[in-house]
């Protein structure tokens, strides 16, 4: 019986580097052996590509392959970059094509496409490095009222978003920012509760199917942060304690922001649930984690998925051009 061949892209010049070697992981060890050959590609922190070790032009590793599995994350791997590489080769692969990728991965166009949506999400500032930090926060300072959430445009999993409380902070918060992006957001900080859904393609029967809202605890005076998410300091609850109608509108609007954002296969979407001024949709992530913390995997379970299952469909997915 000829198996696929699937090569798993993990690592990467991101610094979620390690990360996307924990979700290459999760790849390699539950893709179904009976029908898939998996091998591993290791792409370096430099960006070179690795097979069995050895250094590997990219077009010479595609060679091997009949689909690739993309399990990086940050950038490189989740902005565009790779995809396009990928759709220049001519192979098929998991995750938003190169276009998608660049918008969901950049925090301000999305928030532009979420206002054409007419969806709700916090007012924000965008900063550029091109005035001095000094300029900026007293820009941001004026225009809200604090706290305030300081985040680097193009960033993934929390890397760099920062709580500030005072002016002191603002320009530490920034000019930090700027060491993960070229550009920052300085938003308002809505106060309520933290959810998460992710969403999956064709699955289930379903068109787009939602997973179960993931309702999220950080631990202490904290939110759902780097270190909450890998270091289990958060409780996630899955399902959330959401009412019904919460439930309803929180599946509605991940996969609103999955087709607005032209994304496929899956994504997650980020909320804020503001006790008087409802939902808020905050980023999108067009390639979620897939770790043991993970919170795709999470979801899965929690409605009798397995991860064989979700990562066997991905797969065929992609291979199928869906």
């Amino acid at each position: 019986m000829h198996k696929t061949r699937v090569g798993v892209l993990r690592g990467g010049p991101s610094n979620e580097y390690e990360v996307s070697l924990k979700t290459g992981a999760t790849v390699l060890n539950h893709l179904p052996a009976d029908k898939y050959s998996v091998r591993d590609i290791l792409i370096d922190k430099n960006g070179t590509w690795h097979i069995n070790g050895l250094p590997i032009k990219p077009h010479a590793a595609l060679n091997h392959f009949d689909v690739i599995f993309n399990a990086l994350h940050g950038h490189y791997g989740e902005d565009g970059k790779v995809q396009h590489t990928l759709e220049t080769h001519g192979i098929p692969f998991t995750g938003s094509g190169s276009f998608a990728s660049a918008i969901g991965m950049n925090k301000h166009l999305s928030k532009n496409v979420y206002k054409n949506e007419k969806m709700k999400t916090p007012q924000s500032l965008l900063l550029d490095s091109l005035q001095s930090i000094s300029v900026e926060a007293h820009k941001a300072f004026q225009k809200f009222p604090l706290p305030v959430i300081v985040k680097p445009t193009s960033s993934g999993s929390s890397v760099g978003v920062k709580i500030v409380k005072g002016f002191p902070e603002l320009e530490e918060a920034i000019k930090q920012a700027f060491e993960h992006s070229q550009s920052v957001l300085v938003e308002e900080f809505i106060d309520g509760i933290e959810a998460t859904v992710g969403v999956v393609d064709g699955y289930r029967d379903h068109d787009l199917y939602a997973l179960p809202p993931i309702e999220i605890r950080p631990h202490g005076d904290r939110f759902f942060d780097f270190e909450a998410k890998y270091q289990g300091l958060s409780d996630e609850i899955v399902p959330g304690n959401f009412t019904e109608a919460q439930k309803k509108e929180l599946e509605h609007l991940a996969k609103q922001a999955h087709k607005a954002l032209g994304l496929r296969h899956y994504s997650r979407s980020d909320f804020m649930i503001h006790p008087k001024r409802g939902i808020f949709i905050l980023e999108t992530n067009t390639l979620p984690g897939l770790t043991e913390e993970s919170l795709i995997p999470k979801a899965l379970y929690s409605v009798g998925a397995s991860l064989e299952h979700f990562l066997d469909h991905i797969v065929q997915l992609a291979i199928n051009d869906k």
